[in-house]
Formats: structure tokens, sequence, C-alpha cells
């Protein structure tokens, strides 16, 4: 054995592994834990974990305590090799973080046979693993009591695994303020031997304020020890800090590369937050593309906002094509992790017949989560699917219900619950009250409603006719393009009504509603032209706008156009 030192020291592997060898077959354990050290860590032979796994057995069964420890710990990582010039203190810190690494299964039923072994025999290390698996491995070998007694041992020892493992479990019995400094204390002994898990808690504990006092700086240092040993959530912490200047000084760029590391190594909320860094620009300039893919890295590792977030791209086609039925997928991955945002984006885009019949059934359901919670335009959009029946029975009552929550902060909650009232729809009729919310909704500038009251004040309905109000409300909807209010306004001025009759303003409203296309509208302007009512007749034009209205169904106009004077020369070649 000291021969084998002594060539490892004058770094000789090859001729130390052979005297480690004849060492071995002649019952040394501890060269047989120097052989597979030497294999797990590829130390003059070619790393080989089942080869290393090997040789730590025999190693083990000749009751080699550290052996034991290691063995337990490496088969909680799935009988892996552990990386290459990896230390045991490393390779059992691994085993005791919170957030291990994802790989292969662990043998859980060998690692504690091996890992009960050692720690009876006084072993600290394995102590800790041994707890490690009475807290965190299967139901059938959890024993919190016995796990807290071991690590408290393994931390008394003097093992920084145990140290941890113990301010982790003092952590969960909701300790007082000397129970806070402890568990400080203890995170302490495991970041001096240089656990990047201790430094993580310990920065965490920094900022949340140990014993009532918060140090950011302390924070932000612990994080930062933590990163650069690749630890995966400090990694997260540490760009967040450099990315606000949360102290420590502000470094976009700097920061932007830790989450990125992040977000590489598997951290979804880093992902996503390099996504809003892309989405929303500032001193790094948008980039919706980069956006859409590290918004993509953090759904598909389950971050429910950053689903939603993919969705609203798709939606508007910002960095990728738009495609709404694309949208509507990662609205329903949001939705189902409990997104009520995105619950709502879904039925949405539901009503509007984008996704799946499955989305159309839930809509109501979507809506309704979210309109429970404050939501609410939810809450108007749970309202419309119950009136129209989509996904649902037809429920006017429930309807008027939400509608009524919904319009003291929602215009067109306003609109639809007066219009209910004036019907009495899903609730007792009151065309006074109706008129009121409708006129409220029409004061925030909706244009349905302001057409709505306008057409109440010219009949009376729900209150006294007021046609000079009526024509304010309609020039309203026709400055926003309404030709629903643009004829309104040409038939107010025709004459008949409570406002000066003026036929030319009338013709002017009739012919711009009946270049949007309103049938009606085409029908009294090719009457106003074909009898001269403002003052100038033109049977070609009126010809052209009657056959129009003709074609879109209204057969009044047939009457006059069979009554128009038969088209002369200039007008026929026109």
């Amino acid at each position: 054995m000291r021969r084998a030192t002594r060539l490892f020291a004058a770094g000789d592997a090859i001729r130390a592994l052979r005297v480690l060898m004849r060492a071995a077959d002649r019952g040394s354990a501890e060269a047989n834990l120097r052989i597979a050290r030497a294999y797990l860590d590829g130390r003059g032979v070619p790393a080989n974990a089942t080869e290393g796994m090997r040789w730590l057995e025999r190693a083990a069964r000749l009751d080699h305590v550290p052996a034991q420890a290691l063995l337990a710990a490496l088969l909680l990582r799935g009988l892996g090799a552990a990386p290459r010039e990896r230390t045991t203190a490393e390779i059992f810190r691994d085993s005791a973080r919170p957030d291990p690494v994802a790989g292969p299964e662990p043998s859980f039923e060998h690692a504690v046979a091996w890992a009960r072994k050692a720690a009876s025999a006084g072993s600290p290390d394995a102590q800790a693993v041994l707890a490690y698996i009475l807290t965190s491995g299967p139901e059938e070998y959890r024993d919190l009591e016995q796990a807290h007694d071991l690590y408290r041992k393994a931390a008394d020892a003097g093992s920084a695994q145990g140290a941890l493992g113990h301010a982790i479990a003092l952590a969960g019995r909701k300790p007082d303020l000397d129970g806070q400094r402890d568990i400080a204390r203890w995170l302490e002994v495991a970041a001096k031997a240089g656990l990047p898990t201790a430094y993580y808690l310990l920065g965490e504990a920094h900022e949340r304020g140990i014993a009532g006092v918060q140090d950011l700086l302390a924070a932000v240092e612990n994080y930062r020890l933590a990163a650069e040993q690749g630890h995966r959530s400090a990694q997260a912490k540490y760009g967040l800090a450099l990315l606000l200047g949360r102290g420590t000084d502000k470094e976009t760029v700097s920061g932007e590369s830790w989450l990125r590391r992040a977000a590489l190594a598997g951290d979804a909320e880093a992902a996503a937050l390099v996504g809003d860094l892309y989405a929303r620009g500032g001193e790094l300039p948008p980039n919706y593309l980069e956006a859409a893919l590290w918004y993509r890295r953090a759904a598909e590792a389950g971050h429910r906002v950053a689903a939603r977030a993919l969705g609203l791209l798709y939606l508007t086609g910002a960095g990728v094509a738009r495609d709404a039925d694309e949208a509507a997928i990662w609205f329903r991955v949001a939705a189902e992790r409990g997104d009520t945002v995105a619950q709502a984006d879904l039925g949405n885009l539901a009503l509007r017949g984008v996704g799946t019949t499955e989305d159309v059934a839930r809509t109501p359901e979507w809506f309704r989560t979210a309109a429970e919670q404050g939501d609410t335009t939810a809450a108007f959009n749970l309202a419309v699917c119950l009136l129209e029946g989509v996904g649902t029975e037809r429920d006017p009552t429930q309807a008027a219900r939400w509608l009524r929550g919904a319009a003291e902060s929602l215009p067109n909650a306003q609109f639809w619950y007066g219009r209910l009232m004036v019907e009495g729809n899903g609730v007792e009729q009151d065309a006074t009250q109706g008129r009121a919310w409708i006129e409220k909704a029409a004061a925030t500038g909706l244009v349905q409603a302001q057409v709505q009251i306008g057409t109440m004040l010219v009949n009376g309905e729900g209150g006294p006719k007021d046609h000079v109000a009526a024509q304010v409300w309609f020039a309203r909807a026709a400055s926003n393009g309404h030709p629903g209010a643009m004829f309104a306004l040409g038939a107010l001025a025709g004459g008949g009504h409570d406002v000066p009759e003026d036929r030319e303003l009338a013709q002017k409203w009739y012919r711009a509603a009946a270049e949007k296309g309103h049938a009606h509208a085409r029908l009294m302007l090719g009457r106003y032209l074909a009898r001269g009512l403002a003052g100038q007749t033109d049977y070609a034009t009126a010809r052209h706008w009657l056959q129009l209205a003709s074609d879109q169904g209204l057969s009044e106009a047939d009457p006059d156009l069979a009554s128009l004077p038969q088209a002369g020369p200039l007008e026929a070649a026109g």
C-alpha cells in the first residue's frame, strides 16, 4: 500500500494500480477502495462505473466502513459513476441535496442496507446518507424522527452533509428566532466545507431574514458561491439578483448569462425569465424569436406562465408564425396546470371557434374558475356561455347574476346586463334600470351601447323620447365607423323627428352607411337619388344602389328599380 501511494505521487498510476491489485487480492479492503476510486475517477484507467462499483462492493464486504458509506451514496445515484475527479465529499453532498439531478433510478433497498451497516459502525457520512433515505426515500423507509436524530449525530461528529441535513430538518419544524439562528449556524458549517446546497440555502436564509434580519449582500454572495459550483437554483437566483441590481451592482448581460446557465440545466423559472427579457426588451433589445425558444423550454419543463406567454406569441405572431390553433395548445397546457388567465384565454379562443370540441365543452369551466377568483372578464364570458349555450345549457338567470357582478367595472357587462333587464330575460324586467345600465356603458365609448341607447331614446323605451340626445349618441357611434348609427342619423335628419330636417345631411349619412354595406341605407340612398329628395336626381347611381340593396335580399328595392326610367344610351354605356 505504501509503494502504491509513492507510485501515485510520482504520477505512475498504471504501476500503482498493479500494486494495489496485488494488495486487494491479499484481502486489503483499502486497496479495493482505492482501485474502485481509480475506476470511478478515471485515474490510470478509463472511467468505468460498473467496474468501479464492483471493486467498491468488494471493499464494503471486507467491512471497510468508508467504502460502505460511499457505496450507499452511489447506489442512491442509481449505480452511476461519480464524475471524473469528484471527491467523496462531493458524492455525499449530491446524495443529500434537496433537488438531486435527475438520473438513473436509485437502488434504495441496497443503499439503505449499506448505509445502516456503516452508520451503526459510527460513520457520520453514512449516518447523513441514511437520514436522507429516511427523509426522502420511498414511504416504507420513512422515519422522520430517526432521520433527525441521525442528522444531528452526523453534524455533531463533524459531517458537513450531516450539518446540511440537520439544518434542513430544523427548518421543517417552524423554528423560533433562536431556532433560526441555529439553522444558520449549521448551514455555515456545511458551507465552510464547500457544499453548494449549503451556500444556496444560506443565501435564501439571508434573503428572507435570519432571525428577522435581512442581508441581501450576504445572500447574493452565497448564491454566487453556489452558482459557481453549478448549483442550478443558485444560478437562477444569482442571475436574477444581477438582473435587478438587488444586493449587488446591476449587470444585465451577466445576469442573463447566469439565468441561461440555470435554464440550460433545467430550471424552468430561469428559462421563463430569459424569455421575459427578450419579450419585453429594455437594456437587451427585444427578440421575440429568442423569447419563444426560452418560453418553450420553460413550458416543456412545467412552467405554466411561460406556456401562456408562448401561446400569446403564437396568437399575435410575434417571433413565430401566427397560429391560433398552436396558441390554443399552449393555453391548454397552462390552463390544465391551473393558470386562470390561460383558462380564460382558452375559453375566448373556443368562443371564436378555435381549439377542440373538448375545449368548447370545458369553456364554461375555465371561465367559472377565473370568475370565482374575481376575474370580471371571465365572469362576463361565462355569462355569454350561459346565454348562448356554449358548452353548457342555456341559463339566463345564472348569466344575469354573473353579469351583475361584472357590470360594476366592465362596460360590456353593463351593456349585456342592461339588455337583459330591458327584455326581462333571466331577471325581472325593468326597462328604466336597463336603459340606465346601457347608457352607463355608452358613456365609456362602447359603440354597441351608444347605438342601443340612441334607439331607446328615439322610441322612448325605458324613459322619455329625446331625439336630440339620440342624435348625439348616434353621432358618437358613427364617428367610430358604425354603419347602423350612420343610417339612424340619416333617418333622423330625413324628417318626421324632433330634430331639424336636413335632407342633404340625411343623404350624406345614407351614403356613408351604404358604402359600408348597410342594405337599408343603400335602399334609402337609391330612393333619394331617384326622387331628387336632396335636390339632385341621378338615375344611374340610384339604380346602382337599389340593385345592391335588392341583391342583399331587400325586396322593397324591386318596385323602386322597376319605376326608374329606362336607361338611356349614355347611362347604359356607363
